[in-house]
């Protein structure tokens, strides 16, 4: 019996090493200083209802709890997110993807949170912190749903907004 046991226990360790190999947390955050006042980015930014400020959606639909943004173009790729926490006195709401295609953003267990609070000097400082795994969760994932993808894709967004925010706003001179 000692003899099974002492054979079978490696092929029990590999699926449980195997799974310490699979994807780790990542973790990305991005902050913007804006010359506008906090409630002026916050009633542009802070409507989950509305994500059209950021100029790679084109269009939404929800119910103030649920969002699916269309990317690009009309029939553009969607991703289906929901609000789980939301704080309009401390200007902060939280939310994560429920369905996208890896191909569109190579992420799996994204969460996510928006805020404004005010700078010192005047303006507003927005900032966009979320964390995710990779796209391919797996020990060895596939080409472009890795960790170097997901945080450039992640990344890429964050910065868009934050651009198109900046644009919108100006930013406070140095």
């Amino acid at each position: 019996m000692r003899r099974h046991l002492a054979l079978a226990l490696p092929a029990l360790l590999v699926p449980g090493w195997a799974l310490a190999q699979a994807a780790e947390r990542q973790e990305v955050a991005v902050s913007v200083a804006l010359a506008a006042a906090p409630a002026a980015v916050w009633e542009v930014a802070g409507d989950f209802g509305d994500f059209t400020w950021h100029p790679a959606v084109h269009a939404q639909t929800g119910d103030g709890r649920t969002r699916t943004l269309v990317l690009g173009e009309a029939g553009g790729p969607t991703i289906e997110e929901e609000l789980i926490a939301t704080d309009p006195e401390a200007m902060r709401y939280a939310y994560r993807i429920t369905d996208v295609d890896v191909t569109v953003l190579p992420v799996s267990d994204y969460t996510s949170e928006l805020s404004v609070r005010p700078r010192d000097g005047g303006g507003s400082v927005m900032s966009w912190h979320g964390t995710f795994r990779r796209g391919d969760p797996g020990a060895e994932p596939g080409p472009g749903t890795d960790d170097a993808a997901a945080i450039a894709a992640v990344t890429g967004i964050y910065e868009a907004g934050m651009a198109a925010l900046a644009d919108r706003f100006g930013t406070p001179d140095p």
